[in-house]
């Protein structure tokens, strides 16, 4: 099974790249199956990183493939990193589903885009306005917000060490919905001005009196860069009431990066401060 934490990047490259010798050697999932002793569903796992890579069987897998030693050397090399737990593995328990499926090309990605359509992106938040938050839309126990707010500042800092680049759009409207009072609201006003400040970082806020743009209406998004060609990008949509969609196919990810970029090119560019009413200015 899948490790409750989900797997690393290491581990979804490695499996991608076992799916792509089987296809490049015309071996189906049946014969693949076969060479294991197993059934073809073990195959897929494996392929889709849904299991912890076995040596023996992927020591198995590339012989059938007839993968040289030069090419196999690396892949055998690379199974111990593949295999250990991420980082985020001590907050599991805290963890949402899609969390647990994306959270490691998201703590290695280049590139995070985010929108969300009423209230500040995760990634910018402060821990009272996360907190204030989990206390109001959720029911979780002390015990689990606390390891919620434990994680994200986590992300937080990992983003910041490694210097990806986070590009945030978002309504006015969020800086006008009170989240756990005036002095959080102040707090997370102060950030995002600092945060708009820093080279790595893009936010990009809507006016409250600007027209409909492509993102208008739609749910909360991330559209996270992978960091390896073998595992492509993601798209991570949340839909109140119906649960989160992870969306890897490439024509589908692309039309959200296509509505995402029109959406960032209608809205007023990055400036060095807020909008301090949440209306527009010149020209639309």
């Amino acid at each position: 099974m899948r490790p409750r934490s989900g797997p690393t990047v290491e581990h979804r490259v490695l499996a991608a790249r076992l799916r792509l010798l089987r296809e490049r050697a015309g071996v189906s999932l049946q014969a693949a199956a076969v060479a294991l002793g197993a059934h073809p569903a073990t195959v897929r796992r494996i392929e889709r990183a849904e299991t912890g890579l076995d040596p023996h069987q992927v020591r198995v897998l590339l012989e059938r493939y007839e993968v040289s030693a030069m090419e196999a050397e690396p892949i055998m090399a690379g199974l111990a990193a593949a295999n250990l737990p991420g980082w985020w593995h001590r907050w599991r328990d805290a963890m949402e589903p899609w969390q647990q499926e994306v959270i490691g090309i998201e703590s290695s990605a280049a590139l995070i885009r985010t929108w969300h359509p009423a209230l500040v992106p995760e990634l910018l938040r402060t821990p009272a306005y996360e907190a204030a938050l989990c206390r109001t839309l959720t029911a979780d126990p002390a015990s689990r917000r606390e390891g919620r707010l434990e994680l994200l500042a986590e992300r937080q800092r990992r983003l910041e060490d490694r210097g990806a680049a986070l590009w945030a759009l978002f309504p006015a409207a969020a800086l006008h919905t009170s989240v756990g009072g005036a002095a959080v609201m102040a707090e997370q006003r102060a950030v995002l001005e600092e945060a708009a400040q820093r080279q790595h970082l893009t936010v990009q806020v809507v006016p409250l009196d600007f027209p409909p743009h492509p993102m208008t209406g739609v749910p909360p998004i991330h559209l996270l860069r992978a960091p390896a060609p073998e595992i492509g990008d993601r798209v991570v949509l949340e839909t109140p009431g119906a649960g989160v969609d992870i969306i890897g196919e490439p024509a589908a990810v692309m039309d959200y990066r296509i509505r995402l970029d029109a959406a960032c090119t209608a809205a007023p560019p990055p400036g060095p401060a807020l909008p301090e009413d949440g209306r527009g200015t010149g020209n639309r």
